[in-house]
């Protein structure tokens, strides 16, 4: 299983306005926050993305990007972002390789994809590994882990 100390799995992913997006390109210049969700429009995953939203300032003066990741299409991901003012990228991976790469879980007896949020350092390191179907504990660790490094 991934832990802190590893190196993030490199992968590349469309977003919502259908640019590929590579982990690759932020390394040695900027921390991630990658955080894995459900699905769109559902009321947990609102909750989370509009939190993610609202923090998005400190993630940005802390020197961070964030990237939300499901298994929805890039135009599911375009209505998302745009209904919810998004300021970050919501990423598809209708496979969900990404999801098996970083080994995220599937949660209430298999039905649910996990809710799961990593922060990745300029180096490429896992720093933080955060797993609750709770969405507004995501945003406080994950801002409190950005700010310490």
């Amino acid at each position: 299983m991934l832990r802190a100390g590893d190196k993030a799995p490199r992968f590349t992913l469309d977003n919502q306005n259908g640019e590929a997006i590579s982990l690759e390109d932020y390394l040695g210049k900027q921390a991630l926050v990658i955080y894995f969700y459900p699905k769109n429009f559902t009321p947990g995953c609102v909750a989370e993305a509009c939190s993610f939203r609202d923090s998005f300032q400190g993630f940005k003066d802390s020197g961070a990007i964030v990237f939300g990741v499901s298994s929805d299409n890039v135009q599911s991901h375009a209505k998302f972002s745009k209904r919810y003012k998004l300021q970050f990228s919501t990423l598809s991976d209708p496979q969900g390789k990404i999801r098996k790469l970083y080994e995220v879980k599937s949660d209430l007896l298999g039905l649910l994809p996990g809710r799961e949020t990593f922060v990745i350092d300029k180096a490429g390191v896992i720093r933080m590994r955060f797993n609750s179907m709770q969405a507004s504990k995501h945003i406080d660790k994950a801002l409190t882990m950005i700010k310490s490094i």
